[in-house]
């Protein structure tokens, strides 16, 4: 299935997208794309309804975030061999953690606002995972029972808020629209192996990246288990796992955004984000 909301912003509610491409309606049948709908008994119920006889949605409807009530919205750095080697630095021996602030998090299509006096705004593209069944300290022959589907995000990054301004990455990470997620939320019974996606981000039809998520330092199996021995993880928290190279940081000169330009992003399967770069 592809999960889905649409709506004006805080207003958004949940739908599917059907085999023909229309935007379906799931108001009548659960509240939101959003915790316990995202564990297994609860995307059963979902996939049991014939989405023929959801009402059909305005195909112009705003696509919100796919989904709602996040969590947690935790990053993996440095999780790219190519990169790490992009960006002149070690192969960590184990996952970088870092936040985004849930407050960060945006539909695929909203505009991207770069903060006031900012000069080193970046884009990421990336491969995010939902947890459907909550738990801790998850063995990784069990990791993958854990993950509800799988969706494309944008880790807009700030690098002097990142890097130079002291403390942890998670100022630079967290900026309000940092975090465009969807446009929908693919199960996993779609996506068989999700270390064998393509990936891209293209700024104003220049691409940028062109990636596989088979360069990933760690898999999405090990991400899982690793996380929960740090923190219990709950239906709905979202985990954006790591970036190919390509980004503005790692140009010779660096390049970044100015505000104007259009991003494109997409992931094999998982749908294509674009968004209006804009200062705020």
């Amino acid at each position: 299935m592809k999960l889905l909301r649409h709506g004006p912003k805080g207003q958004e509610k949940p739908g599917l997208l059907d085999d023909a491409g229309n935007i379906r309606d799931l108001s009548a049948h659960v509240d939101d794309i959003a915790g316990e709908v995202l564990t297994p008994d609860g995307l059963g119920r979902i996939a049991a309804l014939d989405p023929l006889s959801l009402p059909v949605v305005d195909p112009a409807t705003r696509l919100g975030p796919c989904v709602g009530r996040v969590g947690k919205f935790i990053g993996i750095g440095l999780n790219y061999a190519d990169h790490a080697a992009e960006a002149g630095m070690e192969i960590p021996s184990e996952p970088i953690l870092f936040s985004k602030f849930t407050s960060a998090i945006s539909g695929p299509n909203d505009d991207v606002e770069i903060p006031p006096g900012s000069a080193k705004t970046d884009w990421e593209v990336e491969l995010g995972f939902v947890i459907g069944q909550g738990g801790r300290d998850i063995p990784e022959a069990r990791a993958m029972s854990h993950v509800a589907g799988y969706c494309v995000v944008n880790d807009i990054s700030e690098r002097e808020w990142q890097a130079e301004r002291g403390g942890s990455w998670d100022k630079g990470k967290g900026f309000d629209s940092f975090g465009p997620i969807g446009p929908w939320l693919v199960t996993t019974d779609e996506v068989p192996d999700p270390q064998r996606l393509r990936m891209w981000l293209e700024v104003d039809g220049q691409r940028h990246q062109d990636g596989t998520t088979a360069t990933m330092i760690f898999g999405v199996r090990t991400l899982v288990a690793y996380l929960s021995r740090c923190m219990s993880l709950q239906p709905g928290d979202v985990i954006a796992t790591g970036t190919p190279p390509g980004v503005g940081m790692g140009m010779k000169p660096p390049r970044f955004l100015r505000g104007g330009e259009t991003m494109r992003l997409g992931i094999e399967g998982l749908g294509e984000q674009r968004q209006l770069v804009r200062r705020r």
